[in-house]
């Protein structure tokens, strides 16, 4: 949906900085895509919007795959930095198991861990020696060193959008600090909204749920995408990141299941970055299209019988947004608040306890098509009710305003 440019007033909101730790193409992750769309949204609605990255393209490895420097992409000025890996893996990977278990950790101890993926020092610099020229600075996610850094230098202007999950990493002291110490905090959903709370009871003042959005597309393709990617039968889909953290793993475990116990004539195809490493048993049954461009992902989407979201572990889950627009049911983890706020708040999704509970949703699926497509529609109309670009960049314009105006004062 195309952002509205208009003339901005004397005392509004001007010059943005944004930061990420990654951005691109190739670049695969929630938190990324919203900032990345929300920088060109401001941007297109006359906002002079700078992005500053790194140079890394993989989470995993967070090595130097983009050109450092200066560019333009579309509206927003992008300027890359390096990254430096860290000075002990040994000690990074240690850190990093106790932080996993739930072990307590020093001040010191949790310094180490955030420095003991990536660091981007010259970022940092830059950042310092230009914050008062920002009218705003947006930092995403939590968990890393270019937000945990970045909102130290002018925490008076700063606003954090976390991307919080109830996992261990929110609970750490450093985390409680950061979203304690900015001006504002944005949040993509209620209940990222309350856990923020729960794990900062002296959140930032100006705080606010903003949600998230996808563009809208003009049209789908279903029938190509099968006929491009070679599918013959009918199919659900998981798109992803194919790790644990995001309960890919469990899936495969609960396809399995459902597979034994009813006569589902689905497949299970998936996309996105990381090894699927279907287990032999699952061969027939699960087809991994690897890594696929942006432009295929609507068409993916509207070609699958349902979504699967297995993931506990979302603060907005922008593949269920894409699967309602798409006309496509939702079936998702109940465990994940998130995901199941949604599903109840539309109307537009069923959740599975266990894997009893998936292969029954699937086993729907299958048998009651026009029950599940109203299903579909349902959530379809609260997305274009609630998650349009249009609504959240009018929701994020208020609290930049917001955060701007509190420290001209």
């Amino acid at each position: 949906m195309r952002g509205r440019r208009r003339a901005i007033t004397y005392d509004a909101v001007v010059h943005l900085a944004f930061v990420a730790p990654r951005y691109g193409p190739g670049v695969v992750g929630g938190s990324e895509a919203v900032m990345a769309e929300a920088a060109r949204g401001l941007a297109r609605r006359g906002h002079d919007v700078e992005m500053l990255t790194t140079c890394a393209k993989s989470h995993f490895s967070w090595a130097n795959e983009f050109e450092a420097g200066v560019s333009t992409d579309r509206d927003v000025t992008l300027r890359r930095f390096a990254t430096v890996p860290a000075r002990s893996r040994v000690t990074a990977a240690r850190l990093e198991q106790r932080v996993q278990r739930s072990d307590p950790l020093t001040a010191t101890e949790e310094l180490a861990w955030v420095n003991g993926r990536f660091r981007v020092p010259d970022l940092y610099l830059h950042l310092a020696g230009r914050a008062q020229e920002f009218d705003a600075i947006v930092l995403s996610p939590y968990l890393f060193w270019s937000t945990v850094y970045g909102a130290q230098i002018a925490p008076e202007r700063t606003i954090v959008m976390p991307c919080l999950h109830d996992e261990p990493y929110a609970w750490l002291g450093i985390v409680r600090a950061t979203l304690s110490r900015v001006a504002g905090a944005w949040f993509l959903s209620e209940p990222e909204h309350q856990l923020g709370h729960r794990v900062a009871p002296a959140l930032a003042p100006l705080h606010a749920v903003v949600g998230a959005a996808v563009e809208v597309p003009s049209a789908y393709d279903p029938a190509g995408f099968r006929r491009r990617h070679g599918l013959e039968r009918p199919f659900v889909l998981y798109a992803g990141r194919r790790e644990q953290g995001k309960g890919w793993r469990s899936l495969l475990a609960g396809f399995a299941a459902a597979l034994a116990s009813h006569e589902l004539p689905f497949d299970l195809v998936t996309f996105g970055v990381g090894s699927a490493d279907v287990p032999a048993e699952l061969e027939s049954s699960v087809v991994d299209l690897g890594y696929l461009d942006a432009d295929e992902l609507p068409d993916a989407f509207a070609a699958a019988d349902a979504l699967v979201q297995p993931s506990v572990n979302e603060s907005f889950s922008r593949t269920v947004i894409e699967a309602w627009l798409a006309g496509t049911p939702v079936v998702a983890n109940a465990a994940s608040p998130v995901v199941a706020w949604h599903c109840e708040r539309s109307g537009g999704g069923l959740t599975y306890a266990d894997e009893r509970e998936l292969g029954e949703c699937l086993a729907f699926v299958a048998a009651a098509p026009k029950a599940a497509a109203a299903l579909a529609e349902r959530g379809r109309s609260y997305v274009l009710e609630h998650y349009t670009w249009d609504v959240v960049l009018d929701a994020m314009e208020r609290s930049l305003t917001s955060v701007a105006g509190s420290w001209r004062r």
